[in-house]
């Protein structure tokens, strides 16, 4: 079913550069606002944040699961250069470009059109209030309650800078989980933990589509430089990783707090074969988290690792974005700590080879899971 929207989107400098952040809202056809986007951006360029509020934007349509898009800005060089008419020459714009560019491609139709400042006025409002917030002259805005049929989807995507709905203050470190693409392992079904195991030709096409999924996120790529990429050091998740490095350019480290959980005697059997060798023991560590398999680690073990990775990550990188490449088990750990649910999230969760997930953790203790085993991108 076709689902068309229009996005409206502004940025402005004090400064240029100087102090900056953009607008973007999202409409349908009758009118009705889908979607805000705001966020200050520190100093930059008009430029830059009028492409950062596009991006935005778009980004917020293709999440609403919009085909078509009227984009409309009073930027006339976004617009030129998005048609296709102008080069992007500046060094600083030309991966905002690409950003913009892919998130287009993931639409069936885009149309820009320039349109003049005065019937821009939302998205010029809503980037003048993230300017001023960012600068402390102002109380950060109160969005409008969007109708009862968007508010899930809305809720989902609100802006990086504060989580209004959830009261959430603060920049927030925000964890992009990417997991390793397929293995031989993985495509038996076997348990696959601390064995070395590399990608299939299938696992490396997955790796090179995650990589793109995750180049595309918000605050992986901006005018300042890419994200880092921290890794599993198993070569299963540091192929992947090497394909997400390859695609935004960050710098690469390696993180034995992201190692997959040790399987011990379970390594490389099936389930029905663990199952049916350790039957009474097996089946306890389906229901208990504390329980270990012979010579192996319990999934509360992995747990308590990974909650001290996410303490050391959300301290050294506060406010940042980090990509995050692992396996099954930490990954869900990460969003359990979100979540602040227990361990039946272990069993109950399902996450894709080659998946997305995203989870913000903000400095007042505050959390928000935004994605969970996104795998658009292998469609």
């Amino acid at each position: 079913m076709s689902m068309r929207v229009v996005v409206e989107a502004d940025g402005g400098s004090r400064g240029n550069p100087g102090p900056a952040g953009f607008g973007a809202v999202v409409w349908d056809s009758s009118g009705r606002v889908l979607a805000e986007r705001s966020e200050g951006l520190g100093s930059a360029t008009n430029n830059v944040a009028e492409y950062e509020g596009l991006i935005a934007g778009l980004r917020a349509a293709v999440e609403l699961g919009a085909t078509e898009a009227d984009v409309r800005l009073d930027s006339k060089l976004v617009v030129e250069q998005m048609s296709g008419r102008w080069r992007v020459k500046h060094a600083s714009l030309q991966p905002l470009a690409r950003r913009a560019t892919e998130l287009v491609g993931r639409l069936e139709r885009v149309r820009f059109e320039w349109i003049p400042r005065a019937r821009n006025e939302h998205a010029d409002r809503l980037a003048n209030e993230a300017m001023d917030e960012q600068a402390g002259l102002g109380k950060p805005r109160e969005p409008e309650q969007p109708p009862a049929e968007t508010a899930a989807r809305t809720e989902t995507t609100a802006p990086a800078a504060s989580s209004t709905w959830t009261g959430a203050m603060g920049a927030p470190t925000r964890l992009v989980l990417v997991r390793h693409g397929q293995t031989a392992m993985s495509v038996d079904r076997r348990y696959s933990g601390r064995g070395d195991v590399e990608l299939t030709p299938l696992g490396e096409q997955q790796a090179v589509a995650a990589a793109k999924r995750v180049a595309a996120l918000e605050g992986v790529v901006t005018a300042e430089g890419a994200a880092p990429v921290i890794t599993s050091p198993l070569s299963r998740a540091q192929q992947t990783a090497r394909a997400v490095v390859e695609a935004t350019g960050a710098e690469l480290r390696t993180h034995e707090g992201l190692l997959e959980t040790d399987f011990g005697a379970w390594e490389g059997l099936t389930f029905s074969e663990a199952a049916e060798q350790y039957t009474d023991l097996h089946r306890r560590w389906l229901g208990d988290p504390s329980v270990d398999p012979p010579r192996g680690e319990s999934l509360q073990a992995v747990f308590e690792r990974v909650a001290s990775v996410q303490r050391e990550l959300v301290e050294q990188y506060a406010g940042r974005t980090v990509v995050i490449v692992s396996h099954v088990t930490p990954i869900k750990a990460m969003l359990r700590l979100g979540l602040d649910v227990g361990p039946t999230l272990f069993y109950r969760l399902h996450l894709d080879l080659a998946s997305v997930s995203l989870v913000e953790f903000y400095p007042d203790g505050n959390a928000s899971v935004r994605l969970v085993n996104d795998t658009s991108h292998l469609g």
